[in-house]
């Protein structure tokens, strides 16, 4: 689950971390407001979305201007931003930040995910702050300091001093730098995060006798799905107009769903043997059009509602049925393509591979509905090379 950056603004600050004051606001009539109350001068208005590439979209704005604010406003609030990460098709904005525009003198970059092959949480710094952690590490990897945390003792004192070392601060700003990442390292832990970053972390400029000081101005917080029932302060802050409607069906049937580009629909039981689908699929030159895995105690009801997502994506052209009976039953699969055949309707090619428990009984009723539109295969080989031809 992903928020926005207003809520991990919000996290941050419930956490002790010094973040700029920032408001939020979803129409270009509260802008005027926002913009006293933050204190005015030059402020920087962004959309809220949960994607990348917001500047080069135009939807992170800075000025001094209300009336220019809120033009900007009016447009990021009407028109779908379009970036790398969107799509051509773009996404709605709804909210908008609005803080007051740092002068920058430094950026750094600090973030912490869980180290698989170690299996501890580690905190990664950078004073290659401002662009993605990816790039940093493909082009200059030793830039990247990290920090493994012991998994009861969390972030110690001495792992602070060498990660603001590492980023040349020291006095109060490495105070400062220590506060926040011990924020972090508290916010992963206790509300089971998969990602957290603040990117960039900055060092201000000093004006008028005033030294800069160290803020937290971009974050991003990423959490285990599987832990949200534990947080429901976290769980709150989820925001379905993010999410793909598919996914969120599916969630509500136990169906495991994700959305792709390609035309071929994907109805499998088990990921490992979705993943083997997808492969097969571009193997033979075709493209799928979703990861989908009804699981092993999926039940009829909840195949056709598969069924059903799968033939809701104009994209479709035909459909590939993987099922290798275990838990879940081909017949089960069988009677669910029947009542889906029935009900939905079928207006593309199903070609349909069944293994495993009950089989027989599945390819028996298959073969007495005579449905036209679903074509038999043999095996997998079989099956991809038939939807990649159909399609």
């Amino acid at each position: 689950m992903k928020v926005h950056e207003y809520q991990a603004r919000q996290l941050l600050q419930a956490y002790g971390a010094p973040v700029p004051k920032f408001e939020v606001i979803d129409s270009a009539e509260q802008v005027r407001g926002a913009y006293d109350r933050v204190g005015a001068g030059n402020v920087v208005l962004k959309g809220q979305v949960h994607a990348g590439g917001r500047g080069k979209a135009g939807y992170v704005i800075l000025s001094d201007k209300v009336a220019d604010l809120e033009k900007n406003a009016r447009r990021m609030l009407s028109e779908p931003m379009v970036s790398k990460q969107t799509g051509p098709q773009g996404v709605k904005v709804r909210k908008l930040l609005l803080a007051p525009a740092v002068e920058i003198e430094k950026e750094y970059y600090v973030g912490m995910v869980l180290d698989r092959a170690k299996g501890v949480p580690v905190m990664m710094v950078s004073k290659e702050g401002g662009v993605e952690i990816e790039e940093v590490a493909a082009r200059n990897p030793d830039a990247i300091i990290k920090e493994w945390l012991h998994p009861h003792l969390g972030l110690q004192a001495y792992q602070l001093r060498r990660l603001t070392n590492a980023l040349g601060l020291d006095g109060d700003n490495a105070k400062a730098a220590a506060k926040i990442m011990s924020a972090l390292a508290k916010i992963f832990n206790e509300k089971d995060c998969s990602l957290a970053e603040i990117n960039p972390l900055v060092l201000t400029k000093s004006s008028g006798g005033k030294p800069g000081e160290i803020l937290a101005i971009d974050a991003k917080f990423n959490f285990d799905d599987n832990a949200l029932f534990r947080h429901a302060d976290v769980f709150e802050m989820f925001d379905p107009t993010e999410e793909n409607p598919n996914e969120l069906r599916a969630q509500k049937h136990n169906l495991s769903y994700i959305a792709l580009d390609g035309n071929i629909g994907c109805l499998v039981n088990g990921a490992g043997l979705a993943m083997s689908t997808m492969d097969i699929i571009k193997l033979h030159g075709g493209e799928p059009a979703n990861f989908l895995d009804v699981g092993g105690s999926v039940t009829p009801e909840g195949a056709v509602e598969a069924f059903r997502i799968i033939l809701s994506d104009a994209k479709v052209k035909g459909i590939l049925v993987n099922i290798f009976g275990g838990i879940a039953k081909c017949d089960v699969i069988a009677e669910a393509l029947i009542h889906a055949a029935k009900e939905v309707g079928f207006k593309v090619p199903v070609v349909v591979r069944l293994e495993g428990t009950n089989v027989d009984r599945a390819r028996k009723l298959l073969a007495e509905a005579k449905i036209p539109q679903i074509l038999p295969a043999a095996d997998l080989t079989d099956a991809a090379k038939k939807i990649c031809a159909a399609v």
